[in-house]
């Protein structure tokens, strides 16, 4: 069976990093002095947009313009081979936007470049062509041109097949008949004529609403950063998915990543509000590392979603990475009180979860009733939580000698002392602590009440 395919068509840009260490002020003037400074390039505008889609299992192919000068020559050799390129005439040299860094600090953003794309007759039907094969496309415009010079094109898939448009205040008007256009809060306040520092849900529906009659798409779906996402139709009651609270790394590039993972949801056959909801958890994950760990070779492939990495980078920033464990089957009061007190100790929970196997060691022949699955699924789900870790052995020890939290707690029925994995904690400077537990609660309770109304 073949993949899903998603087109992303815009305006690529090359991304550069500048990054030192800052440990004086220049003695002429009161700025930092960056030492050793490192440069680390990636790709960036629609580049990165199609390079992070193709992290969602579609096929991709990216539309551009290119030209002969160093930096678009940069970019090509930045591109993942997976992808497919298309290219049309840059005029001018390709935008090119350094980050100057000290540490994970932005210092200062130096900009080169501002070529405008032209796209020829023959551009034109190369790309029509590719588009009316597509399962979705990705309109991403930077205010480049390329949005612009395909318009004509744009406006015909939109009415064809699930076009995402993700806007610029200076690019091209979206088309009519877009599935979906993304502008973030403050975008759409400026594109819509409100006030650019409301942060009211009241406010964003109302801009998403004049956009909807502005540009007549199918659905506006403004983004919200750490608050989520508001998906709406034009109507009075717009859904609104909440971002799970997770530690933001870097913002850069998460507007790219949620409109992807919008494109490709649609490509895959979602309905808007389950694209909305797959973008706002893929935005999150990947703040939570930060666009220029995600290119890191040595961390390529496993930073999103990957709970070891991301307590290494939390470790790094000088946070505190706490870490719990237990079966959590039938998920109660009690357990909410424990994870809640145990997030509060750092700025990372990690939950290291009994598997079936394991569980059925521990509790006996039934248990666990709810498979291990569905419990990190729960668990994962809640706010206080940020990752979960599953393992197969009667205690988490191997788990934590991996994850190396600073703190290791245990809701109060558990002796701090008595506990195995505990032993293990001193060998990195980690601490075991007991937290209060709620009386009454437990699992085994919960499954004896219900035997006793079906007996």
């Amino acid at each position: 069976m073949s993949r899903p395919s998603v087109v992303v068509v815009g305006d690529a840009l090359l991304d550069v990093d500048l990054v030192g260490e800052a440990t004086r002020l220049a003695p002429d003037a009161a700025v930092p002095v960056l030492d050793d400074a490192v440069e680390s390039l990636r790709p960036g505008g629609a580049a990165l947009a199609a390079t992070l889609t193709a992290r969602e299992h579609v096929d991709v192919t990216l539309v551009t313009a290119l030209g002969d000068d160093e930096s678009s020559r940069r970019l090509r050799d930045a591109l993942p081979r997976s992808l497919t390129l298309i290219e049309v005439s840059l005029r001018g040299e390709l935008s090119r936007k350094v980050r100057v860094r000290a540490g994970a600090q932005s210092i200062v953003r130096l900009d080169y470049g501002h070529g405008v794309a032209c796209a020829s007759t023959r551009d034109r039907a190369v790309v029509r062509e590719v588009l009316m094969n597509a399962n979705a496309t990705l309109v991403s415009d930077y205010g480049k041109g390329v949005s612009a010079a395909l318009r004509d094109v744009l406006a015909r898939a939109a009415r064809c097949t699930a076009v995402v448009w993700d806007p610029h205040p200076n690019g091209a008007t979206p088309v009519p008949d877009a599935a979906a256009v993304t502008p973030n809060r403050a975008e759409a306040a400026r594109l819509a004529g409100g006030d650019e520092q409301s942060r009211s849900l009241r406010e964003v529906a109302a801009n998403a609403r004049t956009l909807f009659e502005k540009w007549a798409p199918k659905s506006v779906c403004v983004t919200m950063g750490a608050d989520g996402a508001l998906l709406s139709f034009g109507d009075d009651s717009p859904l609104v998915v909440p971002a799970p609270g997770v530690p933001c790394a870097d913002p850069c590039g998460a507007g790219d990543r949620f409109a992807g993972a919008f494109a490709a949801a649609l490509a895959a056959g979602a309905m808007p509000s389950e694209a909305v909801a797959a973008a706002v958890f893929a935005a999150s994950e990947f703040v939570r590392v930060g666009v220029a760990r995600a290119f890191d070779p040595a961390t390529a492939g496993t930073v999103e979603g990957d709970v070891f990495q991301q307590a290494q980078l939390i470790r790094e920033r000088g946070g505190t990475v706490v870490a719990t464990g237990g079966c959590f089957d039938l998920l109660h009061a009690g357990h909410i009180e424990t994870l809640r007190a145990a997030r509060s100790l750092g700025d990372f929970l990690v939950v290291c979860l009994n598997s079936d196997n394991s569980v059925s060691r521990l509790k006996g022949v039934g248990r666990p009733l709810v498979p291990q699955t569905d419990r990190a699924r729960v668990l994962g789900a809640l706010e206080c939580v940020d990752g979960v870790v599953i393992f197969d052995e009667d205690t988490p020890t191997e788990v934590l000698r991996r994850l190396r939290p600073h703190v290791w707690a245990k809701g109060g029925d558990y002796d701090g002392r008595s506990l195995p994995e505990a032993t293990a904690l001193p060998q990195w400077g980690g601490q075991a602590v007991v937290l209060p537990y709620l009386d009454g609660r437990s699992t085994s309770a919960l499954v004896s009440a219900a035997n006793d109304v079906r007996g």
